[in-house]
């Protein structure tokens, strides 16, 4: 039985949740390891919610299908916590990843989750290291802390390659990221 590690994004247009998945799955291409990523998409417009999904195996991976039992579930956009159930299908043992000044208590406490829960505040990060709230680069870092399922350093190249000049503070939001994100079983 092949291990598949499947994770749901959720952020909304222009937030980079898409962009997030696709450089995680080079990474773990990039390591001999397979993967693939892929949006869900609406009537998508800037702002809408929207949802990605990547999934990472040491084995080919032959479901081509939406994650609708994710072992990670990543939460760019906290606002969407009131919006949607981020969580719907997440399996017993699963993570969530926030994107929140709040701690990971304060999270399970106020929306109930009976998960490990994680917390980083992206948006500051995004803020002071790349001039810009958008978050995805620093909850790559979030997801890395959570799962190491690639080497930083594939991560990192595959942000030089992406963003070339600009990859340097997205390089330092992710690293960032990683060193402030707050696990809480």
């Amino acid at each position: 039985m092949e291990e598949i590690l499947e994770v749901r994004w959720h952020g909304r247009g222009g937030l980079g949740a898409v962009t997030s998945a696709e450089l995680v799955a080079s990474a773990a291409i990039s390591e001999g390891k397979y993967a693939q990523s892929f949006p869900s998409f609406g009537p998508e417009r800037r702002g809408a919610p929207v949802v990605a999904f990547l999934r990472i195996s040491d084995e080919f991976i032959r479901v081509r299908t939406n994650i609708d039992e994710p072992d990670i579930v990543v939460v760019i956009d906290p606002r969407l916590l009131g919006a949607i159930n981020v969580t719907s299908g997440l399996k017993k043992n699963g993570k969530i990843i926030i994107n929140s000044r709040k701690s990971p208590e304060q999270l399970k406490s106020e929306f109930g989750f009976k998960w490990s829960v994680a917390s980083v505040d992206a948006t500051t990060i995004a803020r002071e290291t790349i001039k810009l709230p958008i978050t995805n680069t620093a909850m790559m870092g979030a997801l890395e802390k959570v799962t190491e399922v690639v080497k930083m350093d594939s991560l990192v190249e595959q942000l030089k390659e992406r963003f070339g000049a600009r990859a340097g503070a997205n390089i330092e939001a992710m690293k960032r990221a990683y060193d402030e994100t707050v696990v809480k079983e």
